[in-house]
């Protein structure tokens, strides 16, 4: 099976799109859903060289490490190699034209992420719980016969265990 990638596009990728991409892979792998990667990518990044450190923070507190992330400038080829981008709004959204491939989180789940550059820790948690919303909110779009097959698999042979 082919590999799809979804794409979180944010402002400057050091906030938003970083803790979408690591909060969507680790419920992915944690539903073994397979052949699914994501990544993330800033509209106007502008040179940063790495993750915002509140957004790492909310990550590590749910046991993520995004230790290695590097943010990125958002490129044509990027939005063209995905299967799905998701934007955190509706103006980011209408930046990348009428793409078939590209929503933003409002288009999910009715709602958008506000940027929280320069807020409080807790404004940064408010995101992550958003996004972790988002999340669900795309395996169960795009991804839920996937992610049956997993649970299924799962629960064949009555639970025991080798």
């Amino acid at each position: 099976m082919k590999r799809r990638k979804v794409l979180f596009v944010c402002t400057g990728n050091t906030c938003r799109s970083p803790m979408a991409e690591y909060i969507f892979r680790a419920r992915v792998k944690k539903q073994k859903i397979k052949f699914v990667d994501a990544a993330s990518a800033g509209v106007f990044a502008k040179g940063n060289t790495a993750i915002n450190d509140k957004s790492a923070a909310c990550l590590a507190a749910r046991g993520i490490d995004c230790s290695k992330f590097v943010p990125r400038q958002l490129k044509n080829k990027m939005v063209e190699t995905s299967f799905l981008v998701v934007c955190m709004t509706k103006e980011q959204k209408e930046l990348l034209g009428d793409a078939p491939n590209v929503c933003c989180v409002h288009d999910l789940t009715g709602f958008e992420v506000p940027d929280p550059y320069g807020g409080s820790a807790e404004l940064y948690e408010a995101t992550a719980k958003l996004l972790e919303a988002t999340a669900d909110a795309v395996i169960r779009k795009y991804f839920a016969v996937e992610a049956a097959a997993a649970d299924d698999k799962k629960h064949i042979g009555g639970g025991r265990t080798k």
